[in-house]
């Protein structure tokens, strides 16, 4: 008898204390107007006893839109049964402390006294559920919840988008000093225009297939001259090596002024635009007379952000430089060099380390394209490049087959003519005019060229990432020969890894008149 007693009195005692800690607990959910703790507050209430809940119901009531004199009233009502429940709990432990009373003698009557209070306490628990119930709507609550949680997702996507918008931006727009440096080289080109025409019979060099060839395609002035730059001062007989540099008609005579300006250890450089290629025309080319497309033109060059941002995640195929000509020419080397048998496509974004004539003794076994290999596990394969749920795509090509690099290529001309790659090409650019192999750039149409065509380099000869990845190890970029930029922290921006940074503006002239009136950042 007494163990019961002692039991139901612990009950009571700890009911009475959890009302007061729960009731404590929603007054403070009640003060938070936005009720940011609810959630907790929900969890922690719910395996509860029934008062509990009750007790949350009537907090979290108040939440919900309802008219200031009902809230007021419903809010003093809920009080009111609150304080009544605790009181009666407070007097009857009082009541009924002698029965814990080891030497008390037990009356029955007692017992059943503190039985009926007991009991009469869980009625009244009960009713006090059952009244906050009523202004308790758990469906309404559940369906303002999921909107809260759709409004916050539709922002924080708007936000991603912007982000990345911006992100755009700041890596594709032109710094002004780099604006700078190619309006002072056209000044000084339009100011003293006998310094810098061209030759009227060209050097033998530059179609020697005994020397060593590189095709540098660029519109950026200073990009272009550290991948010469740093080419030269690596090579151990610079004298044999000829740089093939091409940009468009606008940028030519900036180009004609930095490259002719200072002697490059006896280097032959040609510098022209492809404007002067005359087989690069809409009747040849798929590129340009895709440009002429009312629909892409509006894809690419239709000035709205919402435009802009449709699409995250293949936003960057949205530049317009995809479409450049200067970012096709590779597809084009045989025509535009036809004496030559060999030659190194570099990026220019890139930055030599050290001589890199061993390329050309390498055996190509046949291959047209040289290039090191970038996939690990299940990334960089033909699977995320190309969209292979077309029929065409799925047929030709595995969607496992290892992805390659650009940036650093060296291509056998002679197997690429008796390959016919540059009818490839145009086949497949063809057919994807509508975008429905592959996203827009130059990659994808690269691997589906030179499939089974491409030959493995070591890949300690290019060295990728340094414009978005900083866990590059400093010991796996000092043994490439060639490191390259990728990504959108370029070098020249302010957006660049200050680790990487110096590795390249070790090269730029800042000896050159015309790079200190910019003032470019060392």
């Amino acid at each position: 008898m007494k163990g019961m007693i002692f039991i139901m009195y612990l009950f009571l005692i700890y009911s009475h204390y959890y009302y007061f800690l729960v009731w404590k607990q929603v007054r403070t959910v009640t003060r938070t107007r936005k009720g940011l703790n609810c959630k907790f507050f929900v969890r922690r209430c719910l395996d509860r006893p029934t008062a509990s809940t009750a007790l949350l119901y009537a907090s979290v009531g108040q939440g919900l839109r309802l008219g200031r004199r009902a809230h007021v009233k419903i809010n003093s009502r809920l009080n009111t049964l609150r304080s009544a429940l605790a009181r009666n709990l407070t007097l009857l432990l009082a009541a009924h402390r002698p029965l814990l009373d080891p030497a008390a003698r037990i009356d029955e009557d007692s017992v059943r006294g503190f039985e009926r209070g007991v009991k009469g306490r869980i009625r009244s628990a009960r009713f006090l559920i059952a009244d906050a119930k009523d202004f308790f709507d758990n469906q309404l609550k559940i369906q303002k919840l999921k909107d809260t949680i759709f409004a916050v997702n539709e922002q924080l996507s708007k936000a991603k988008k912007a982000g990345a918008f911006s992100s755009l931006i700041a890596a594709k727009s032109i710094p002004k000093s780099l604006h700078c440096l190619a309006m002072r080289l056209m000044e000084e080109r339009i100011a003293h225009p006998d310094r810098y025409v061209d030759p009227s019979t060209p050097p033998p060099e530059l179609e020697d297939p005994k020397l060593y060839h590189y095709a540098i395609f660029s519109d950026n002035v200073l990009a272009a001259s550290v991948v010469v730059n740093s080419a030269v001062h690596n090579a151990r007989e610079p004298w044999k090596h000829v740089f093939h540099v091409v940009t468009d008609r606008m940028n030519l005579g900036a180009m004609q002024v930095m490259f002719r300006s200072k002697d490059y250890s006896g280097a032959h450089i040609e510098i022209v635009a492809y404007e002067d290629y005359k087989f690069l025309n809409s009747s040849y080319v798929p590129v340009l007379r895709q440009l002429e497309s009312a629909n892409l033109q509006r894809f690419y060059f239709e000035n709205k952000l919402e435009n802009a941002t449709k699409d995250t995640t293949n936003m960057k195929f949205r530049n317009p430089k995809y479409l450049s000509m200067l970012n096709h020419l590779r597809f084009y080397l045989p025509e535009m060099y036809p004496k030559l048998h060999r030659i190194l496509f570099l990026d220019d974004d890139i930055v030599v380390q050290r001589d890199l004539t061993a390329l050309w003794k390498i055996d190509m076994d046949g291959k047209v394209n040289g290039a090191v290999e970038t996939c690990f596990g299940s990334f960089h394969r033909y699977a995320q490049y190309m969209n292979f749920s077309h029929p065409l795509i799925k047929e030709k090509f595995d969607p496992k087959a290892c992805g390659w690099a650009y940036g650093m290529n060296f291509f056998d001309l002679d197997a690429w003519r008796k390959e016919k790659c540059t009818e490839q090409y145009h086949y497949w650019q063809n057919l994807n005019e509508n975008r429905t192999l592959w996203k827009l750039g130059t990659l994808p149409p690269g691997l589906i060229t030179y499939y089974s065509t491409t030959k493995p380099l070591d890949k300690s000869w290019h060295v990728l990432g340094l414009g978005y990845n900083p866990s590059i190890s400093m010991e796996e970029i000092n043994n490439a020969a060639v490191v390259h930029f990728n990504g959108n922290m370029k070098p020249w921006l302010d957006i660049a890894m200050n680790q990487f940074r110096p590795l390249w503006t070790k090269y730029v002239d800042y000896d050159m008149e015309f790079v200190r009136q910019c003032n470019l950042a060392a």
